[in-house]
């Protein structure tokens, strides 16, 4: 079934706030489109509309860590990262404070609203930020497994949703540890790692290669930070040619974390698809199709490489 990973959020949050009394929700103004506003429903005393002041919501959720809450903060990826860095590494990961900062509309997917919106570094300056988890689930499965893996470990992390309802990866059978790898598909000597909504899209561009002949792995990379060096190590091993895929900056995300593991502990070249610089405003889909992002986009860019 086709769901957003926002939406797959405000499932999981109506559920926590019943079931434990000491999560509280804070939201900049944006509770309905980030689906936090569900949980005001059955929590309304541990709901909090902070308003446009994303840098006081987190401040607030600092403030109610402090005192064993678990605050769940939410906006949009690029204002609850972007606008609030500082008051993220020196109000909750410095003091390692238990704060879950989620944020939805991420990438380019986020469309219309245009470059101001489409957050492409958040992943690179979260992952940036000591104590710092940082996750991005591919499907609401996963989305909901993370929410509460977030809930039940003790420590600050950043959650990465987008806007666009995206096809199940997963069932809700799927037993998840988050922090560890999956591998969704088994080829020979290609492997692809993507994250997030890249997941499908690399999926569909297995199904186009393989008509070509091409047999790749593909894995699903949801904990960005911690990576799960010991599973990436195995695929380099395993693989001669090795790709990322993100919907996001091919600097300091999935693209690098790959490459740092790569450097120190398999030697592989690592061809990274993702942005390499800002978008446009337009549809969706028609920015992923523009970007080589979508199935065919990112089975042409693979081929390109494996041609050279």
């Amino acid at each position: 079934m086709a769901r957003a990973t926002r939406e797959a959020y405000g499932d999981e949050l109506e559920r926590l706030v019943q079931e434990n009394p000491k999560v509280v929700v804070l939201d900049a103004d944006l509770a309905g489109s980030t689906n936090a506003a569900r949980a005001a429903k059955y929590a309304p005393e541990r709901f909090f509309d902070m308003g446009i002041a994303e840098a006081d919501m987190i401040g607030v959720s600092a403030g109610l860590a402090a005192s064993g809450y678990i605050p769940f903060a939410s906006s949009f990826a690029m204002f609850c990262t972007g606008r609030v860095w500082e008051q993220i590494r020196n109000s909750v990961a410095y003091p390692g404070l238990n704060v879950k900062i989620v944020g939805t509309h991420s990438g380019i997917s986020v469309g219309e609203d245009g470059v101001t919106h489409q957050a492409i570094e958040d992943m690179a300056i979260m992952r940036d930020i000591t104590g710092l988890a940082v996750y991005c689930p591919c499907d609401q499965w996963e989305t909901k497994a993370v929410i509460r893996q977030a809930m039940e470990e003790n420590g600050p992390c950043y959650i990465r949703l987008g806007r666009a309802k995206v096809e199940d990866v997963f069932d809700e059978n799927k037993e998840f540890d988050v922090r560890k790898i999956n591998v969704l598909r088994s080829g020979r000597k290609v492997a692809v790692f993507a994250t997030g909504l890249m997941v499908q899209m690399t999926l569909k561009a297995a199904d186009i290669l393989k008509e070509q002949g091409i047999d790749i792995t593909v894995i699903d990379v949801c904990s960005i930070k911690p990576i799960d060096k010991e599973g990436v190590a195995g695929i380099l091993r395993d693989h001669e040619e090795i790709f990322t895929v993100e919907e996001h900056s091919v600097t300091g995300g999935l693209g690098s974390s790959i490459c740092e593991i790569a450097c120190e502990t398999v030697p592989r070249i690592v061809h990274r698809i993702g942005m390499f610089g800002f978008a446009e405003s337009g549809e969706w889909q028609q920015l992923l199709h523009e970007y080589k992002l979508d199935g065919e986009g990112i089975a042409e860019q693979i081929m390109g490489y494996l041609s050279i």
